[in-house]
């Protein structure tokens, strides 16, 4: 459908993309389109009309980083709120008794390893002759 489009709409839908306040505008006034289509072909797209309606890139960026921000700061609020710390201590000192009952194994293992002589290395006989 894109194809079968005039040059000139288009252009002016190109245009738009770039005038992100003028979209919004035509959006919350109700205004036509075809108004301001006719006025970009009068006027074309380089009059000083059109600069009220441009966007800064660095000003919409900015804008949308701080958003960004905010809404995962909020969002890390939210979890904190929720936070039972009497459970997160509770469960932080579990796994302290857990790690150090698995430390004392580990030591005792190790100690046992140590102490107990291996399996010496003999050749044991072959038994050729059974009875």
């Amino acid at each position: 459908m894109e194809d079968q489009l005039h040059p000139t709409v288009r252009e002016f839908k190109a245009f738009l993309a770039n005038h992100p306040k003028l979209v919004k505008e035509i959006r919350k006034s109700g205004r036509s389109w075809q108004e301001h289509y006719e006025k970009w072909v009068l006027l074309g797209e380089d009059d000083p009309y059109w600069s009220q309606y441009k966007e800064d890139v660095e000003e919409n960026s900015e804008q949308k980083g701080t958003k960004k921000q905010s809404e995962l700061f909020s969002q890390l609020l939210k979890m904190t709120e929720n936070i039972d710390i009497n459970k997160v201590q509770k469960q932080v000192k579990q796994l302290s008794t857990t790690i150090a009952t698995i430390q004392e194994v580990l030591g005792q293992f190790q100690e046992t390893k140590k102490s107990s002589p291996g399996p010496k290395n003999e050749p044991r006989p072959i038994n050729w002759f059974r009875d």
